[in-house]
């Protein structure tokens, strides 16, 4: 059987995620790293609708962690591999870099885009395998046009583009696709202290977006109708940026 992981899936735009791609019919696999109550009532609502999903905790920032879990849920499933990658574990320092600490920079990046390499390695051999896999990496409006007090995440987020692009061309021919979404201003726990007042004056769509509206398009690219896009990183920001 196919299986979905999702990174970070227990609020936001990874809880959405999830509870998109179990509606569209996969199993998934339920990542996150502390937040139990969150993770369980994600899970909740997607047996509740009559999905099917996992509880699978750790830190994506931690290499053993990684193996662990993976080896763990593995010596479960031997004929299940996961198909679909949705790579969306993030966190937010912000500060300006000349106050911006060693650890706020090492924790973002260690999160993103570290993790990112770890995890989707520790994955892919079973895609080539299979000749079958979708991978989406989940960047941000950060990542492409960089703000202000986010050097670390904008970093991270650059990064996680060009290894996206990277990676595509090296597994085009077996029939795994990599992509990037990248989410403007969504409407979640990350953005909840945003002034959004202030902020919908710039986005000509004039709204913040919904995480159901980034899970839309995450949940296409995972699908089999999107074949042939690979390498791409793909806007969600009504218009703000273009």
């Amino acid at each position: 059987m196919n299986y979905a992981l999702v990174t970070g899936a227990s609020r936001g735009i990874g809880r959405a995620i999830a509870l998109r791609l179990a509606a569209d019919g996969m199993p998934v696999l339920l990542n996150y790293r502390s937040n139990t109550a969150a993770a369980e009532a994600t899970l909740h609502d997607i047996e509740a609708a009559g999905g099917k999903a996992e509880l699978m905790p750790f830190d994506v920032s931690d290499p053993k962690a990684i193996e662990q879990a993976i080896e763990a849920w593995k010596g479960q499933h031997p004929d299940d591999y996961v198909s679909v990658l949705v790579n969306n574990a993030g966190i937010r320092q912000d500060n300006l870099m000349i106050f911006m600490t060693d650890e706020q920079w090492q924790q973002v990046l260690d999160t993103t885009l570290t993790g990112f390499f770890h995890l989707t390695r520790r994955l892919l051999k079973e895609m080539l395998t299979h000749r079958n896999g979708r991978i989406v990496n989940i960047t941000s409006l950060s990542g492409l046009k960089g703000l202000p007090g986010q050097a670390n995440y904008s970093a991270a987020k650059a990064a996680l583009i060009g290894a996206t692009k990277a990676l595509a061309q090296e597994v085009a021919a077996r029939k795994v696709t990599v992509n990037a979404v990248a989410p403007g201003f969504i409407a979640t726990d990350m953005t909840a202290e945003l002034p959004e007042e202030e902020l919908k004056k710039m986005i000509p769509a004039g709204r913040f977006g919904k995480p159901e509206e980034v899970a839309d398009l995450v949940a296409f690219l995972a699908s089999p109708q999107a074949a042939y896009i690979t390498g791409q990183t793909i806007s969600i920001n009504g218009g703000l940026y273009t």
